[in-house]
């Protein structure tokens, strides 16, 4: 906008480099009207700040309500996952480990569905009296190639996965996380997450507490394995 040859942007930069031009015009700045955001009204530039003030004010109450409320809920998060450790370091029967691991990740944090395989590595296989557990049954080639492929925990659809199939209701299945058993570089095993929610593990979510659970499944899991 240009007025008698003078730009907006001229009178901004008048305004900014002149700080005195508002104390020796006193009286303009009470003259001033503004349109209000709230109704149409007019109102003095004082009250217009002080909308604009309040509208600040309200924006950062909500903002800290949400950081409130993301903080009890990492809390919430913490709890529990201290208080599955605590009950998978107390579980000393090994044949019952797994599924105490697995139930008490269930209750815990409602899962719907939980499994896991373990197969072993080159140097450490699985406990030969220990074989006869759903954890020990047979996995496919595939499966332990598509484990050892993932960087981070798979999130997403159930597209028909043979790990899913390890879930007891595998066809109510709709979205699913598997996340790889480790020790030290190598992959020894499978842990699996279902639920009937298609939104529960998506491919965009954050998989940081999900790795947290492959580590400690991982080191509490290695017990059950011994060296070939």
């Amino acid at each position: 906008m240009t007025l008698q040859g003078i730009t907006e942007d001229e009178i901004v930069n008048y305004l900014v480099h002149t700080p005195g031009f508002f104390e020796r015009q006193a009286q303009l700045l009470a003259s001033i009207q503004l349109t209000s955001p709230h109704g149409g009204r007019a109102v003095s530039l004082q009250e217009r700040q002080m909308e604009m003030l309040r509208d600040k004010i309200k924006g950062l109450e909500r903002r800290i309500m949400d950081m409130i409320r993301h903080s009890q809920d990492n809390e919430a998060i913490a709890n529990r996952l201290h208080e599955w450790v605590h009950t998978v370091m107390r579980a000393h029967d090994e044949r019952q480990l797994p599924d105490v691991l697995l139930g008490d990740l269930q209750s815990r944090f409602l899962i719907p569905q939980a499994a896991v395989r373990i197969w072993g590595t080159p140097s450490r296989a699985l406990r030969s009296d220990l074989a006869d557990l759903p954890c020990g049954q047979a996995v496919s080639d595939d499966v332990r190639s598509f484990a050892a492929s993932l960087s981070v925990p798979y999130c997403g659809v159930n597209a028909g996965f043979e790990a899913s199939r390890w879930l007891e209701d595998a066809n109510q299945v709709a979205s699913l996380a598997m996340i790889p058993l480790r020790d030290g570089d190598a992959t020894y095993g499978l842990m699996v997450l279902g639920s009937p929610d298609p939104t529960r593990y998506t491919a965009d979510m954050g998989v940081e507490f999900l790795q947290q659970l492959g580590d400690l499944a991982s080191a509490a899991l290695a017990r059950l394995l011994q060296v070939n």
